[in-house]
């Protein structure tokens, strides 16, 4: 059974940083998704453990980072220049084979982190 556990959400100004980490029990693709409130959940950013490929949606490219820390099992989402239409719950998941950009192919889930940013 895979376990996701994610954590640095929070509260912050329009145009500051925050660093979500998901720390995973074994390793897969893994990505970031984002739901704001009345929205389905969109694809943030994935990344291939072994290869460290990434992909990114067009509206998160230059501002957010997703990396991995292979002695920590940690995924990283490095958020930079936040804007108020990035607030929502943010989930990591994991595949065992390969990144999507639809959470319907994701087998497994952390709890979310909520992210709010502030006009």
């Amino acid at each position: 059974q895979v376990q996701l556990v994610e954590s640095g959400g929070g509260l912050v100004q329009t145009g500051g940083s925050l660093r979500l980490s998901c720390a995973v029990s074994s390793v897969y693709a893994m990505a970031w998704f984002r739901q704001a409130p009345g929205k389905e959940r969109e694809f943030v950013a994935a990344i291939y453990w072994s290869s460290g490929n990434t992909y990114y949606a067009d509206s998160v490219r230059d501002r957010f980072t997703i990396s991995r820390d292979n002695a920590k099992n940690t995924v990283y989402l490095q958020m930079n220049s936040l804007k108020p239409e990035d607030t929502a719950v943010y989930y990591c998941a994991a595949n065992p084979t390969r990144y999507f950009k639809n959470a319907a192919s994701y087998n497994y889930w952390g709890q979310g982190t909520q992210v709010t940013v502030s006009s």
